[in-house]
């Protein structure tokens, strides 16, 4: 016999009550018949559930354990029908299945839509891999996502997606506040040459290519590099075992900083993507997550000054522009 939940509505029955006579009567089942099911239920987990007598029925450590679990399972059972009853009847109700690689606008933009409809339904999905997410949207399991992409690297091609840029970072370098370098308005990557460097999975293409053809033209290669989670990543730079390259959004953790690369050589577009067939509300939640990245910048002064003087990043409108700059003020493409 397998264990169905009545199984376990019928265990908790009898531990609330004290007896199988007074469960059985809230059950509103015969006293025997109940006896019976216990019967079929302890042969089916291979031991007795209860101590019976006289005085009634109590837990045995396997009953005790039994019971653990089933006062976790059928509450959230419960409220699983609830949803999912409130769902069905309420056809207002949004849902929002966001995916997202490192970057500064998910927790933001997830704070938004939460505010802006505390009924909505909204998941989220995390991964390293802008394709592994691209295909997720594609396929359905998605409502939208957000990824970074290197440069002037196109957003994944393999499927007829929608896509709008958020944002622009430039790549700073991520040095502990005792690096000789860390006061500095800007460093040149020649002058980090004989440093090992660290990156998350996510930076993987960017290191292969753009930042390794910017090494190339400071006149160096770069040696030792790293590849961890960002935890990893930090704790390497705090140790002053590596220095590593950080979106320009990136909020330093106490005891690092993170400084500008003279001429800027590598950049980070942020992206929104979401299915063509599912474009109605794209443009709010593009808003939403335009804010967010703002918010993000918000609490990074010194990114704020850089930023001041550097009209192709930062936030992006809808049209295309630095958000807050005249149409056709100079952006990259």
């Amino acid at each position: 016999m397998r264990l169905e939940l009545r199984h376990l509505q019928i265990v908790c029955a009898i531990a609330d009550h004290g007896s199988v006579t007074k469960a059985a009567s809230a059950l509103g089942l015969a006293q025997p018949a109940l006896t019976a099911q216990l019967q079929r239920i302890e042969r089916s987990l291979g031991g007795p559930l209860f101590e019976r007598d006289r005085r009634g029925a109590r837990p045995t450590a396997l009953g005790d354990l039994v019971l653990s679990r089933a006062r976790i399972v059928l509450p959230a059972v419960e409220g699983l029908q609830e949803e999912v009853t409130r769902l069905a009847t309420d056809q207002d109700t949004r849902c929002y299945r966001i995916g997202a690689t490192n970057g500064p606008i998910l927790s933001g933009l997830v704070h938004r839509l939460t505010a802006a409809d505390p009924h909505a339904h909204l998941s989220t999905h995390s991964s390293w891999s802008s394709v592994e997410l691209a295909d997720m949207l594609a396929a359905g399991r998605l409502d939208y996502v957000l990824i970074g992409v290197c440069g002037n690297a196109p957003p994944p091609s393999a499927h007829d997606l929608a896509w709008r840029e958020l944002a622009v970072d430039a790549v700073f370098v991520l040095l502990p506040e005792q690096h000789p370098l860390a006061d500095s308005p800007e460093v040149d990557l020649a002058e980090l040459a004989d440093a090992p460097w660290v990156a998350t999975p996510g930076g993987k293409n960017c290191f292969r290519e753009c930042f390794v053809s910017a090494c190339a033209r400071a006149g160096f290669a770069p040696r030792n590099v790293y590849e961890g989670d960002v935890r990893t990543c930090i704790e390497l730079v705090e140790a002053g075992d590596a220095v590593a390259l950080c979106q320009s959004s990136f909020r330093p953790p106490p005891g690092l900083v993170s400084v500008p690369i003279a001429g800027i050589p590598l950049r980070w577009r942020h992206l929104l993507g979401w299915h063509p067939d599912s474009a109605a509300g794209a443009e709010q939640v593009a808003a939403y997550a335009v804010a967010a990245y703002q918010d993000a910048v918000s609490r990074l002064p010194r990114f704020r000054r850089w930023l001041a003087g550097q009209p192709c990043f930062g936030a992006q409108s809808a049209d295309g522009a630095a958000a807050g700059l005249p149409v056709g003020a100079p952006r990259y493409d």
